[in-house]
């Protein structure tokens, strides 16, 4: 069973960072493409960023590139989202993702 659990999330201010993690378990890590999505209040979900397997081939979404900087270490099962220069319009729950499953998320909350 795909077992992911995010954490890192909080509330910061305009312009500071955060770094989102995620632990992966009940299946191989390290043979498959992850993912960070997102929900924003009121909204639909929204990819963020995916990386390759061997971590080499990061991808972003256009209102995070620049931003934010995905990784993983395959030895430790974990997902990371390094998120700075954070925005209002980052608010929302951020979801580590394999496929179609999600983990429960965390919310971030971006505010002065």
């Amino acid at each position: 069973e795909v077992r992911l659990v995010e954490s890192g999330g909080g509330l910061v201010q305009p312009g500071g960072s955060l770094r989102l993690s995620c632990a992966a378990s009940g299946f191989t890590f390290s043979s498959g493409v992850m993912s960070w999505v997102r929900q924003a209040p009121g909204k639909g979900l929204e990819w963020v960023s995916s990386i390759s397997s061997d971590g080499r081939t990061p991808s972003y979404g256009d209102s995070v590139k620049g931003r934010f900087t995905i990784s993983r270490d395959n030895a430790r099962n974990t997902l990371y989202l390094q998120m700075n220069s954070l925005k209002p319009e980052d608010t929302a729950v951020y979801y580590c993702a394999k496929g179609p499953a999600r983990g429960q998320g965390t919310q971030v909350t971006v505010s002065s």
